[in-house]
């Protein structure tokens, strides 16, 4: 895939976030007042304008409040336009001086055209005067009338914008039209404000009900926009010219037709609109009450426009036909049975009202109205057409039809996003649930911005046989950290506390009331197993990666009271904060040059991939991909990638252990022969404990996993794909389980005979993942093998985690055939890192003669003892040993963790005649080491291209010595330089300046 191409999927996923960037460009942000000093006086004290407006802003959260600027006459106001060329829009009052507000339009017009000029008159009796000025009014953008109420401000603001941006909001963002035909000053400075009122109150509304940030900002500006028209040929032009986005028309009856005074102009309106198929809600006003009978005949709504409930009519007539406001349902009589606010509540709803509810809904369309009123216009038009015919006569058919539209426009709106959790759902697949505020730290940002892109893309059907998803995941901001850390008030004395009382400190903290709610909503929902994960705001970054520093908990999720599960469920939470703050964790830190407190942690929550079996739950494959590869083999390249893949839960492939390694470009090409590979395949696997629902997490992530064998896998009939088996007598290994024998987890069913494209996929993963982040990345996975199609269950490779894997770009320090070898110490083409290292001074060796790898505990706190040596000098050193270093399993190398060995700058691992160990896999570990820009080197035993000088390195002075271990230290520095592009690294001897 090039950039381009992702460039396009990834402005895909932006589209909506541009489009309401895009709409409301234009605004009133200027306003001149012209009026005299007793008007101004009225407005600013007995009306007190500034102020008034500024609630109508503020109580509609509308956050663009104009600012006013006040002069008090005509020939004032122009010298001020004139000067300060700031103003977006001019309202001037009738008495302004030597100058008529006519005049001042009109030489407004001539000097600044674009300005929009609305004279607002305070007096109702001086709509009269405006006869003798009938020929000057062109000027005039428009005329109000202010009886004091402080709507008709925000009124005119909206009217001017509007007009500035219909044409474009409309074709960018299908921006919804209503249209108001009225020419009296007196109704339509009623009927406006009380348009805008409705219209703002249900866009709070709508804001309030969607759970993502794109989409409440989104409403904010795609609220409907209401145009005005005076005569019967400006609402045809406006119906015309807008009739794709025409929510609704307010008509008068009586107004100009050409010039015209037209008692039937409204009349000739509505059968237009009829004969051009507007299917539109119409409302029709009068003081005329005999033409109530023409309305109902034309089936439209009518108001009386001398009503005492006029403006109640109004805002009646937008709920119910517009669907402002709570959908109500009613019986067939039109009786309120129930009503609901938002399209969640509905959908559940929808779901228990009676069958005579639904057809009355259905038949008078209010469905389809209410679902355009949410912004849902293409749904409804299509369920507009339809009622219960269309399902032959089935209720129930339509009930279920209606179900499904509801549910899949909340899908489809909030498909790839970050959703803020609500009580009756915890998110559907592809969503992430925001349970608490603040940043989702890195490996949250990760799998967020992963989870969009992939969605945009719809790579979920891309393989054939095989589906790609995110687990089901919600997170914790670090807003909820910030205000557990104020209560724990610890972090000052996080040095002097031992890790065991810093996480008893944190178990005996309460999380906030709020979280603890949210906890107990989400966990009615959610009864399968769950892992809660660390994400610091450092953890993952492009800069420092903490992979693995801090601690993971899987949850069974088991108990049968709800009350327990949520307590387990705080205590890991509420641990993995303690995590940043115990020894190894504070070690890392002090390593990178931070401060524990500049850490702020975020927590996801996240579904355990796999199927139950008994009482233990696993999937068939877990894995890490490396968009890098350190070590190549045959004609492979760094850039072609690795992965590193197991049975079980991923825990395995994190602790280093024998696990199937493989090139997703080139599946097929074995790294090792069939006899090592028996030897190094995995031999027991991690599973979910289910059959306990009390465990102490305090131990850590094994607390409530278990250490199973092959046999039992076998049993649950998950080897079936992965294994093969070894026949000795043939020297040769068997794919499949048909033959007895040792069984060997080769994979084979997958990367040779592709009975699910792992390989592809993570090539095609790897790929997007390095060109979005901008540099390689590393992801872990697991795969589901299950296939039961009737419980909608197939094949499916879930994404965990993706993170950025520093790799250096730096171009080749020096060419190999120039290197005089007489000059190194060691010399390695399986070498790990870029640059050059020129300040190490000290070497300490694992001596060879004395390595036994049934004592390696022995050797592990030697070296941690002269770790901590190196750390009270701050010196660093290069580490040299047999075997594995980190590794978990004792017999395999020195089972260090990594603040054991913090203070090695360049790791070498070297093999033994008799000790020959294939080199490291633990993820984490090296992680860690590419994070620090450490060099990790492999010296195999018998290479013919790698060595090391042991003769010239026994011959140094001894600076310190134990049972296993030596420690020099020269006088000149040894230098390091690492090859990144081809694996090449050399260490000179110190003597070789």
């Amino acid at each position: 895939m090039d950039i381009q191409e992702l460039n396009r999927y990834y402005n895909k996923f932006k589209y909506g976030e541009d489009i309401f960037h895009a709409l409301m460009q234009q605004r009133v942000r200027e306003i001149l007042l012209v009026s005299t000093f007793y008007d101004a006086f009225i407005f600013e004290q007995d009306g007190r304008l500034s102020e008034q407006i500024f609630g109508e802003f503020h109580q509609l959260n509308l956050t663009n409040m104009p600012r006013i600027t006040s002069v008090p006459t005509g020939v004032e106001a122009l010298r001020k336009l004139d000067e300060e060329h700031k103003f977006d829009l001019v309202i001037t009052m009738m008495r302004i001086g030597d100058l008529t507000p006519f005049e001042l339009a009109r030489t407004i017009k001539q000097r600044h055209p674009n300005i929009p000029v609305l004279l607002l008159l305070n007096i109702q009796a001086d709509i009269a005067l405006l006869e003798k000025y009938s020929g000057e009014r062109e000027y005039l953008d428009n005329i109000f009338l202010w009886s004091g109420d402080p709507q008709i401000f925000l009124a005119m603001i909206k009217y001017i914008e509007d007009r500035w941006n219909v044409e474009h909001d409309t074709t960018v963002g299908l921006v919804r039209v209503i249209l108001l035909v009225e020419d009296s000053i007196y109704f339509y400075s009623k009927f406006l404000p009380k348009l805008y009122r409705e219209i703002m109150s249900q866009t709070q509304r709508l804001i309030s009900e969607e759970l993502t940030d794109m989409q409440k900002n989104y409403r904010k500006r795609s609220r409907p926009k209401v145009l005005m028209a005076h005569t019967l040929e400006d609402a045809i032009a406006l119906c015309e010219k807008y009739n794709e986005y025409l929510l609704s028309v307010i008509t008068d009856i009586r107004y100009p037709n050409h010039g015209r005074l037209d008692s039937e102009a409204g009349i000739t309106l509505t059968k237009y609109l009829y004969a051009q198929d507007y299917d539109v809600p119409i409302l029709l006003q009068s003081s005329d009450d005999s033409l109530a009978q023409q309305a109902e005949a034309l089936n439209v709504s009518f108001v009386n426009k001398h009503s005492k409930t006029l403006l109640h009519d109004l805002s009646d007539f937008i709920h119910t036909h517009l669907g402002f406001g709570d959908f109500v349902f009613c019986n067939r009589f039109g009786k309120e049975i129930d009503r609901v606010s938002s399209i969640a509540a509905f959908e559940s709803k929808l779901k228990q009202i009676p069958d005579e509810s639904l057809l009355y809904h259905s038949r008078r369309n209010h469905f389809s109205a209410w679902l355009i009123a949410h912004g849902e216009i293409e749904v409804a038009r299509y369920i507009r057409p339809l009622h219960v015919e269309d399902f032959g006569g089935s209720v129930d058919r339509e009930r279920e039809f209606l179900v499904g539209v509801f549910r899949d426009v909340k899908m489809r709106k909030t498909r790839g996003s970050i959703i803020n959790f609500e009580a009756q759902s915890p998110g559907e697949e592809n969503e992430i649930v925001r349970l608490c505020e603040g940043s989702l730290g890195g490996k949250g940002r990760g799998i967020a911005f992963l989870n969009a892109l992939l969605v945009t893309m719809e790579f979920e059907n891309r393989f054939e046989g095989a589906k790609i998803k995110i687990p089901k995941t919600a997170f914790i901001g670090t807003e909820e950290f910030d205000l557990f850390m104020k209560n724990i008030r610890l972090q000052s004395a996080a040095a002097d506390a031992s890790d065991e009382q810093m996480k008893q400190a944190f178990l005996a903290t309460a999380l906030s009331a709020e979280l603890q709610e949210k906890l107990a909503a989400y966990l009615e929902h959610v009864t399968y197993p769950i892992a809660v994960r660390s994400s610091g705001l450092l953890e993952d970054s492009q800069v420092q990666p903490f992979a693995g520093v801090y601690q993971t908990f899987m949850l069974p999720n088991n108990h049968p009271e709800k009350a327990v599960r949520q307590q387990q469920l705080e205590q890991a939470i509420k641990l993995v904060y303690a995590s940043a703050f115990l020894q190894d964790a504070r070690e890392y830190v002090e390593r990178i040059k931070y401060r524990t407190e500049e850490e702020k942690m975020a927590v996801i929550i996240q579904e355990v991939v796999g199927s139950a079996h008994g009482d233990h739950y696993y999937p068939h494959i877990s894995g890490v991909a490396q968009s890098y590869n350190y070590y190549p083999t045959s004609y492979m390249k760094h850039s072609d990638g690795t992965a590193s893949i197991a049975l079980g839960l991923g825990q395995w492939v994190m602790d280093g252990k024998h696990t199937c390694r493989f090139c997703p470009r080139y599946p097929d090409v074995q790294i090792l022969p069939p006899e090592e590979l028996v030897k190094n395949s995995q031999t027991a696997f991690y599973a979910l404990n289910l059959g306990s629902n009390a465990y102490d997490l305090t131990q850590g992530i094994t607390a409530t996993l278990l250490l199973l064998d092959l046999q039992m896998a076998e049993k649950d009939g998950t080897l079936w794909h992965l294994a093969s088996v070894w026949d000795a007598a043939d020297h040769r290994l068997r794919d499949g389980l048909y033959y007895y024998g040792p069984r060997v987890l080769t994979f084979a069913n997958i990367l040779k005979y592709k009975r699910f494209p792992l390989a592809e996929i993570l090539t095609e993963i790897l790929d997007i993942g390095e060109k979005a982040f901008g540099i390689p990345v590393e992801i872990e996975f697991a795969v589901n093998l299950q296939y039961i199609p009737d419980e909608g269950k197939f094949p499916t490779l879930y994404i965990l985690q993706i993170r950025p894997l520093l790799v250096h770009a730096e171009g080749m320090l020096l060419h190999a055939e120039e290197l005089n070898k007489d000059d190194l110490l060691l010399y390695t083409e399986q070498g790990m890192g870029n640059g050059v290292i020129s300040h190490i001074y000290d070497l300490i060796y694992l001596d060879l003669e004395k390595f036994d790898n049934t004592n390696t505990l022995a050797m592990k706190a030697e070296i941690q003892a002269l770790n901590d040596h190196m750390i009270a000098e701050d010196r660093e050193y290069i580490l040299i040993g047999p075997g594995r270093w980190g590794s978990r399993d004792r017999m395999l190398g020195v089972p260090v963790r990594w603040a054991d060995i913090n203070k090695a700058r360049v790791i070498v691992e070297t093999g033994l005649e008799r000790f020959i160990v294939e080199a490291s896999q633990g993820t984490h570990f090296f992680h860690n080491l590419i994070s620090m820009d450490a060099g990790y080197f492999t010296v195999p035993y018998n290479s013919k291209t790698d060595f090391i000088d042991w003769q010239w390195l026994k011959s140094q002075p001894v600076a310190a010595a134990t049972e296993h271990f030596v420690h020099v230290r020269s006088e000149t520095p040894f230098i390091i330089k690492m090859f990144g592009k081809n694996g090449v690294s050399v260490i000179y001897k110190s003597s070789m300046l």
